[in-house]
């Protein structure tokens, strides 16, 4: 299907374009979310009676988004969730969880403005891009921690991620250091048992 663009779209043009697309990428996003039109003599009419407008429009929408970056970047969003000693999640942190934490931070975002390919399923930081607007996106810092201690130690550089070095390695070696003493002790009593049998022959 073609279709107009009424804004700027990631990989597919900008807002005037004319430019084809899937079917149902149209019909389930496009054309329901007012951010295209079929392409046909029709819209094409409308949209250039409406141009000026939806410029003026844009132009406003991107001055707020732009106001809200300037605030956003930077931000970290620590979560607190349960994982493993490697630190694999036992859950994970989605689109919804970043966007309604954002939100509580006094940010209006939907989780569709989350760029984020799959969830995140192991702790430590993760940097998200979030797109305010078709032209202005920010990227803001998810801490994913087992604890409020964690998230102030991975935010200061520790690495969390790895397992504790094994403290049996120090055990073995101190058990092989007895056996050692008491090989030794044991050549030095039968030295010793010799010794004594020369003296009394």
């Amino acid at each position: 299907m073609q279709v107009i663009l009424l804004e700027r779209i990631a990989k597919l043009g900008q807002m005037g374009d004319t430019v084809r697309v899937r079917d149902g990428y149209a019909r389930n996003f496009l054309l329901p979310q007012g951010k295209a039109l079929r392409a046909n003599k029709g819209n094409m009419a409308r949209f250039e009676e409406q141009r000026a407008q939806l410029e003026a429009r844009n132009l406003e929408r991107k001055s707020e988004a732009e106001s809200v970056s300037s605030k956003m970047d930077g931000q970290i969003q620590v979560m607190i969730r349960s994982a493993g000693e490697t630190g694999q999640l036992y859950g994970s942190v989605s689109k919804r969880d970043i966007a309604d934490g954002l939100t509580e931070s006094g940010f209006s975002v939907s989780r569709g403005q989350v760029e984020l390919n799959t969830p995140i399923k192991t702790i430590g930081l993760h940097s998200v891009l979030i797109t305010l607007h078709p032209e202005v996106e920010v990227t803001v810092q998810i801490n994913v921690a087992r604890s409020e201690d964690e998230a102030s130690r991975q935010a200061a550089g520790e690495d969390l991620t790895s397992p504790e070095q094994d403290i049996f390695e120090f055990e073995e070696d101190d058990e092989d250091e007895s056996e050692g003493d008491d090989e030794d002790g044991a050549e030095d009593d039968a030295s010793d048992d010799v010794a004594e049998e020369e003296k009394t022959a």
